[in-house]
């Protein structure tokens, strides 16, 4: 069975991800899969909302280390990035529903949703400096402005998890059900949401984005521009190294 599974239904394409023995872990071939799956939603007239959802147990373990290390992203034009700005400037609303731990990108993605729905297992986490990289997705901008500096820096410098309800606190999510729930609840969302006019949601959405849509765009490129030196670094091969030799990694000297 594919890694990303896509129905379309009642003017809702759903996409989910389904890799659930590996946590949900995202490679190379995944990320072209989703940047295609945006794109065609936005296109596709059949389509009025995307809605992204994982496992009720697990969204996304983030990047596969393997495939990662493997397909490193080392310019804009890498499947990753390629995603990033599909979701980024998808016109149409894009809801998720998370359940379980939402790490790297499988949070920061979350950033370009118009709506999030958490099960109350949710567990966020943007851990790039551990891994001895810089934010992606505009994370750098979009964090601090909805969490104000001090708890983004928290967020991103001590790349800690933080938990549904502290998300719900700080509107990163929109709300919290059981997470056996959470896939139909958003579900009902998109349904709701795909009977209203697709002209008129579509025209709100842009005046929502347009005081930071530039600018977003502008701060994903120059995190993608640091990204790629800086996995080639010491630190990241340090912290690599460290994960896959399952031992703590040494930063002491870098």
């Amino acid at each position: 069975m594919s890694d990303i599974l896509i129905e379309n239904s009642e003017g809702v394409t759903t996409v989910t991800l389904n890799r659930l023995a590996r946590k949900n872990a995202i490679t190379a071939s995944m990320y072209a899969e989703l940047a295609q799956a945006v794109t065609s939603a936005n296109t596709d007239t059949a389509c009025r909302v995307l809605l992204i959802q994982g496992h009720e147990t697990v969204f996304s373990a983030g990047n596969d280390i393997e495939d990662f290390l493997n397909n490193p992203p080392a310019t804009e034009e890498a499947s990753v990035f390629a995603f990033l700005r599909a979701i980024s400037t998808c016109e149409k609303p894009v809801m998720a529903a998370v359940c379980g731990p939402a790490v790297g990108i499988g949070a920061t993605l979350l950033l370009h949703c118009d709506l999030v729905y958490a099960g109350d297992n949710a567990a966020f986490s943007m851990p790039f400096v551990n891994l001895g990289l810089v934010p992606e997705a505009a994370s750098s901008l979009l964090v601090p402005q909805w969490m104000g500096y001090h708890r983004a820096a928290e967020v991103l410098l001590m790349g800690e998890p933080f938990m549904a309800e502290a998300a719900l606190e700080v509107g990163f999510v929109n709300r919290v059900v059981a997470p056996t729930e959470t896939n139909a609840y958003a579900r009902t969302q998109a349904l709701k949401l795909a009977k209203k006019p697709l002209t008129s949601l579509i025209a709100t959405k842009r005046l929502l984005k347009a005081p930071t849509q530039a600018q977003v765009q502008q701060v994903m490129v120059a995190e993608s521009k640091l990204f790629g030196p800086m996995l080639q670094g010491p630190a990241a091969r340090e912290a690599f190294g460290a994960f896959v030799e399952k031992r703590r990694p040494d930063f002491s000297n870098l």
